[in-house]
């Protein structure tokens, strides 16, 4: 089976392979963004709930967890990242469905998607000109990661017994935004300097990222609406 990344590591990464890499991840990135809304579209139109939206919320986290690593080599990583993708914004679903009940609520999404779009191309853009590296990032990243996963265990066992901490909500959406702003700032400062070499999974973080932005803004906006 072809290999989808190139398994030299030993020696630097030319210009030219550089770009290849990039310009794959930001072509299966278009086509999983697209895929994943177009399954959120369809989730929304059979009113999946918000217990069917976590559970495949979690497959799709399983999924990159336990085996993409495994297949990422290979052709076979590319339908994982769609089946990822796919459920990712199934997942998505209910919620987007939420918001829109609400009376300002196609505003909000609006500006939620507005605002991720601005950061996403801002970022990348200063990166991709600057050309500047990012690797010191990377230490805050994986703590930031280790962070935001024990808050939402937290947040998410509170709320199964009924506690609710809304000013602990608000920082952490807002802490996800600049998590994931950094993540952004990394992932394409290791791609334009031959730090990353799969686009698979260079496509899968920027994915993450983009999606997290996406619900972190909603929630930021949502709250500090009239509703």
């Amino acid at each position: 089976m072809q290999e989808v990344y190139s398994t030299d590591t030993a020696q630097p990464l030319s210009q030219t392979e550089t770009s290849k890499v990039l310009r794959n991840t930001y072509m299966l990135l278009g086509l999983t963004l697209a895929f994943s809304a177009l399954a959120a579209g369809v989730s929304m139109a059979m009113g999946i709930g918000h217990g069917a939206g976590l559970i495949m919320s979690l497959i799709a986290m399983a999924l990159i967890w336990f085996v993409l690593p495994r297949t990422a080599n290979s052709a076979t990583g590319l339908l994982v990242v769609f089946a990822f993708t796919g459920l990712i914004g199934a997942g998505l679903g209910p919620i987007i469905n939420r918001y829109l009940s609400m009376a300002n609520g196609s505003a909000i999404i609006m500006q939620a998607l507005a605002g991720t779009a601005i950061v996403f191309v801002g970022l990348s853009a200063y990166v991709l000109t600057a050309r500047k590296s990012f690797n010191f990032l990377g230490g805050f990243v994986a703590v930031g990661m280790m962070v935001m996963l024990a808050v939402m265990v937290f947040l998410l066992g509170a709320s199964f017994f009924g506690y609710q901490f809304s000013g602990l909500q608000l920082a952490f959406s807002a802490g996800i935004v600049l998590l994931m702003s950094a993540l952004i700032l990394y992932q394409t400062s290791e791609i334009i300097h031959g730090g990353e070499t799969n686009y698979i999974m260079a496509t899968t973080s920027l994915f993450l990222s983009i999606v997290n932005l996406f619900t972190s803004l909603l929630h930021l906006l949502g709250v500090t609406s009239d509703e």
